[in-house]
């Protein structure tokens, strides 16, 4: 080790220690920061958003709250969903058998199976941020985060 080196570490943890001081971290960031971690997965494919009725939707004229339709894309995989008052009801395309988890934050996910055609319903609507995890085959993948 150089006595550069050595210098430099000391300089970073005092640098550490002040921003500790002067500027700390807030205990609930750093928590929801570690609740994120724990959700990323690193085997996982992201789906890519390609249709959100909030957003490229039509507003339809006498319906109070029509459902959320979304529409995810990884590789040649579709993943439909419908939030409404009622939770949550999708399909996979092209049709197939899957573990589906309707993700709201950390250990609180809540596990649905997609039938041979695909389909799959949870009867707990998301409440704040959300997303997928699937699991089909050997394949784990999972959809950005959404506000319900």
């Amino acid at each position: 080790m150089h006595e550069d080196d050595f210098g430099s570490g000391l300089l970073e943890e005092e640098l550490r220690q002040a921003a500790a001081i002067l500027d700390p971290v807030p205990a609930g960031l750093r928590q929801r920061a570690i609740d994120a971690y724990a959700l990323h997965d690193l085997q996982a494919r992201v789906a890519e958003l390609t249709f959100d009725s909030l957003v490229d939707a039509v507003p339809v004229r006498g319906t109070a709250e029509p459902p959320r339709m979304l529409t995810f894309r990884a590789g040649g995989l579709t993943v439909d969903v419908e939030v409404g008052e009622d939770g949550l009801l999708g399909q996979l395309l092209p049709p197939q058998p899957a573990r589906v988890e309707v993700l709201g934050g950390p250990r609180s996910a809540v596990p649905v199976v997609a039938d041979a055609l695909g389909r799959f319903t949870s009867a707990a609507r998301p409440r704040g941020p959300f997303a997928l995890r699937l699991r089909t085959g050997g394949d784990v993948i999972v959809t950005q985060w959404l506000r319900s």
